[in-house]
């Protein structure tokens, strides 16, 4: 199967990321490197696998795991290839660490952060988090990431992914330039433009990733299964600001074919 000349991906799979929004790749990094990154982070919530007893909150949230494990999770060759091949090489920064990490717990109540939303990307130094903003060219966020650190099946509070709802956003966003809005403004209808798209469930086996479009529509849910579920959501940072000289990437051909190559 042809490959993209920048990197080791398939042509269907720079696709399927154009139109869907998201790459899956299976063992983007090793189960046994995961274990440990449980371990430690069991340690410092303080509490047990061993003890679910103890498990009295649907979610705890840690934030950015920077030892050597956690690093090395973020930067093996096989997910360095693909954001090359999604990105662009040399258009992004290679990950100081992972985070953050919501943490959650086998619950029967809504955790009540659950809503669809898209991560903004820029003047997130706003102390209300729905005045930080996100524009059409993404300044600030070169991708979503999901990063999967326990086996994570249909019941074990998958994230929730509208599929192709980040071309409905990129049109919503357009208008706005290179001011953007906030997500107070893009979520004043609750996301319901996206809401007919298909619903994916990121699930996998400890050690995969999803490598999604920063525009894409996503939602937390509650845990129905057995065993906590570890997962990092951090976004991969650009190099540098939209240049419109450069060859487009996937990341932004999807922008480009949603808003009909207005920039």
């Amino acid at each position: 199967m042809p490959r993209n000349e920048l990197n080791g991906l398939t042509e269907s799979q720079g696709r399927g990321f154009i139109d869907d929004g998201f790459l899956r790749l299976d063992a983007a990094f090793d189960p046994e490197l995961a274990r440990r990154c449980r371990d430690a982070l069991w340690s410092q919530i303080g509490l047990s696998p061993g003890a679910p007893e103890t498990w009295t909150q649907p979610v705890i949230r840690l934030g950015l795991q920077s030892t050597p494990d956690f690093v090395a999770a973020a930067n093996t060759p096989r997910l360095h290839r693909a954001y090359d091949g999604l990105v662009g090489a040399g258009r992004w920064l290679p990950p100081a660490g992972l985070g953050s990490f919501p943490v959650r717990f086998p619950a029967p109540e809504v955790p009540g952060d659950d809503g669809w939303h898209v991560d903004m990307s820029f003047r997130t130094e706003a102390p209300d988090f729905l005045d930080w903003r996100v524009n059409v060219t993404s300044t600030g966020r070169a991708l979503l990431m999901l990063f999967l650190f326990s086996d994570t099946g249909p019941e074990d509070a998958p994230t929730r992914i509208r599929r192709g709802s980040h071309l409905i956003i990129a049109r919503e966003l357009l208008p706005h330039g290179v001011e953007g809005t906030t997500l107070r403004q893009l979520a004043a209808n609750g996301f319901a433009s996206s809401a007919d798209c298909p619903q994916e469930l990121a699930t996998g086996a400890a050690g995969t990733v999803y490598l999604c479009h920063p525009f894409l529509v996503h939602a937390a849910q509650a845990h129905h299964g057995s065993a906590p579920r570890f997962m990092a959501q951090p976004a991969l940072l650009p190099r540098g600001g939209f240049d419109p000289a450069l060859p487009p990437s996937p990341m932004q051909i999807a922008i480009r074919e949603a808003c009909g190559l207005r920039f």
